[in-house]
């Protein structure tokens, strides 16, 4: 038996498609594995990501491959996916959650504690892109596009002294390279960010119960609770939101930042409650960041955007 996954070309995105199918055959060992490869809209738009006013532009055209049975079942970055799928499509599997950390990369080894005043650092993130700005208003930051080697590359090519990343893809394709991590306390991630979301159709039953072989129950929890609070403010790449859910025991806690654009206003929240609900901690989070105000800072975001797309 052979099953087809759809997956972008990226060397990122081979790499997790293949640790996915490296935890299949251990309890599937007789079933065979083919990586269909798709383009995708992130793929081919080079503008910065922050300016693309559209959800999914990193797994609609694999997921649409899925749902028409041109492959079997298509394997995400889970921050790429948007909460509400094709009604012919389900998030069947979340494996366990990879590091959810950024990472700092510098072209002389300095922190983003230590590198030189004016210094230009890249990032595809508008919500690390502020939160560098917090830490030192005295450097540049720029956006930045490309695979992962792209922009570590671009740094030894001088045209960006640092770089910030996911520390999550780094260790999924082992690149050999220093780096510095950044605290989840001053840089909270991307809600899902280290998860891996792996798409099936809805009525494919068998492959739903194969996949299920490599769910983490924990990180299946987590995703649901940073998803619910992401859907509830609809934050996105046009308004970032951090956000970080963690089980502890029964219980689970997430904690939530937001900033205003220039990086002077900031709201926190952090929640605790009991981890078999994890859409009402994710939601009682969004309605918390609401009443303190969430909503004026997104205003400030949409603006500064549509600014940045005239220039």
């Amino acid at each position: 038996m052979k099953y087809v996954i759809g997956a972008r070309g990226s060397q990122l995105s081979l790499a997790q498609t293949n640790w996915v199918i490296a935890e299949l055959k251990k309890t599937h060992p007789q079933i065979d594995f083919e990586i269909k490869t798709i383009k995708t809209q992130g793929d081919t738009d080079a503008r910065p990501l922050f300016t693309i006013n559209q959800k999914g532009i990193f797994e609609k055209e694999i997921d649409r491959a899925v749902a028409q049975k041109e492959v079997d079942f298509a394997v995400h970055s889970l921050k790429d996916v948007p909460s509400q799928l094709d009604e012919s499509l389900v998030l069947a599997c979340i494996p366990k959650r990879e590091a959810v950390n950024d990472v700092f990369i510098s072209s002389d080894g300095s922190t983003l504690e230590t590198i030189k005043s004016s210094a230009v650092i890249g990032t595809s993130s508008l919500r690390r892109a502020v939160q560098i700005s917090r830490k030192r208003p005295d450097v540049t930051v720029k956006p930045i596009r490309g695979n992962i080697e792209t922009r570590i590359n671009k740094i030894s090519a001088g045209k960006y002294d640092a770089v910030v990343l996911a520390q999550a893809g780094l260790l999924r394709l082992g690149v050999d390279v220093k780096f510095a991590p950044l605290t989840i306390k001053d840089f909270s991630p991307s809600p899902g960010q280290g998860a891996l979301a792996i798409v099936a159709r809805k009525d494919d039953t068998a492959t739903i119960q194969m996949l299920e072989k490599i769910e983490d129950n924990d990180s299946r929890l987590e995703i649901e609770a940073e998803r619910a609070l992401s859907d509830y403010v609809d934050s996105g790449c046009r308004f970032p939101v951090g956000a970080y859910a963690k089980s502890n025991g029964d219980d689970m806690t997430i904690d939530v930042s937001a900033f205003s654009v220039d990086g002077k206003q900031s709201l926190f929240v952090t929640k605790t409650g009991p981890k078999n609900n994890p859409r009402l901690l994710g939601t009682s989070a969004g309605k918390e960041l609401r009443e303190k105000g969430v909503n004026d800072l997104a205003l400030n975001w949409r603006e500064k955007v549509e600014e940045w797309n005239t220039k």
